[in-house]
């Protein structure tokens, strides 16, 4: 059986190459495993460890992330596991394999044709300068504050979040209640004229679950997606020497932030970069696996192109941040899957999307929900600002010692 037959959503955090996108491990969202999975000897080797450093040897070769808690996790054997030995700061190794004089070192090694790759024994021939104690220190500190950093926007997000519940009056509701059947069979009986004007058939449509959360919604004031915002659905053809900025799903932060992109001329990116956006636009996955891949554009993304996979929408009546967490809740959620339909790649079609209904709030929750969340990503570039200025400090000093060792 493969490790791929256990994946599920709840259970011990399970990190593949995709995840490697934040300097912090824990700030991706992974899939998971059972821990009767987790626990059989087999997996023993792949167990991770607080100031264990991940490297993606496979796909996105180099991309490089920290492990900063204790808590049970494991990872693919499509990233290395370096674990520093004593004295030797995981923090440094990260930033300094992340810095241009470890990614030099690490694309020296890569080899393959079609599918390139790092071999594990390669790690041996990668030279690591010897840094000072002092200057460990100095570094681990620049670090410790980017994680604090990164917790306060986290904490600012939640605050947005829980405000926004209580506003719809869901505070402290266990949503996820909904997804259990009713009155102990998940049974919905509908009638011929409904069905034939909803134009579904397939019965995951009428679950009873989808019908608490419309409930709930009914009685609160609504509009359609299509009445919040425009939908911008027109292709853009890149022009082939021309170098765009390009978003795509794993690009996506849990916390509607657009974490990383590639770079790269009009003529080497996929068919499926054909959006083009604008700082404002909210970004929307029509992916049922990824419905929660939602983020805000920010201005050094402006013009940047997406993937077709998502919806890009230019909010009219409602502030980008409310919309962000309204889609991001776990009723509007529940409601995006609803409209999910296809059997090869599901996902929610346009005229599912726009049509679905968000609650209305005032204006003045909506400017507290947007201080939050504004304040949130403002801690969180605060924190990678920190990162690069570490990862600086680190190339400043191997400079300055003018050899490795």
């Amino acid at each position: 059986m493969s490790i791929s037959d256990n994946f599920s959503e709840t259970g011990v955090p399970y990190y593949r190459g995709q995840d490697i996108h934040d300097f912090f491990i824990e700030n991706a969202n992974p899939i998971c495993i059972p821990k009767s999975i987790f626990d059989l000897g087999t997996m023993q080797r792949s167990h991770l460890k607080k100031h264990d450093v991940l490297m993606s040897i496979v796909g996105t070769i180099g991309e490089i992330s920290i492990v900063t808690t204790d808590a049970n996790a494991t990872c693919s054997c499509k990233l290395a596991i370096l674990r520093p030995k004593k004295n030797v700061s995981a923090e440094v190794i990260a930033l300094y394999l992340q810095s241009k004089y470890g990614q030099n070192q690490i694309r020296k090694f890569i080899r393959g044709a079609v599918q390139m790759g790092f071999i594990l024994e390669d790690i041996n021939q990668i030279f690591v300068p010897a840094f000072s104690e002092n200057f460990q220190s100095k570094i681990e500190s620049l670090v410790k504050s980017a994680h604090a950093k990164l917790e306060e926007s986290k904490s600012l997000y939640v605050q947005a979040e829980n405000l926004l519940l209580c506003e719809l009056g869901m505070s402290g509701e266990n949503l996820s209640e909904f997804s259990k059947p009713c009155g102990g069979a998940n049974v919905s009986i509908k009638r011929f004229s409904d069905v034939f004007q909803s134009g579904r058939l397939d019965s995951e449509y009428y679950q009873k679950k989808y019908d608490l959360i419309e409930e709930k919604i009914s009685h609160l004031e609504t509009l359609k997606i299509s009445e919040i915002g425009k939908l911008n659905d027109k292709n853009f053809s890149p022009e082939e020497n021309a170098e765009y900025k390009y978003i795509e799903l794993a690009d996506i932060g849990t916390q509607g932030e657009i974490s990383s992109c590639t770079l790269a001329k009009g003529s080497e990116l996929p068919t499926r970069a054909r959006r083009i956006v604008h700082k404002g636009d909210v970004l929307v996955s029509s992916i049922e696996g990824s419905l929660q891949s939602c983020a805000i554009v920010p201005s050094e993304f402006d013009g940047a192109l997406c993937s077709t996979g998502f919806y890009v929408i230019e909010p009219k009546t409602m502030n980008a941040e409310t919309l962000l967490i309204l889609l991001k809740s776990e009723n509007i959620q529940l409601l995006l899957k609803k409209g999910c339909s296809g059997t090869i790649l599901t996902n929610i079609s346009k005229e599912e999307f726009l049509k679905i209904r968000i609650p209305v709030l005032s204006t003045e929750i909506q400017s507290k929900i947007a201080s939050l969340v504004r304040s949130s990503f403002s801690c969180r570039a605060e924190s990678r600002q920190l990162l690069q200025n570490a990862k600086t400090l680190v190339e400043q000093e191997i400079e300055k010692q003018g050899t490795c060792k």
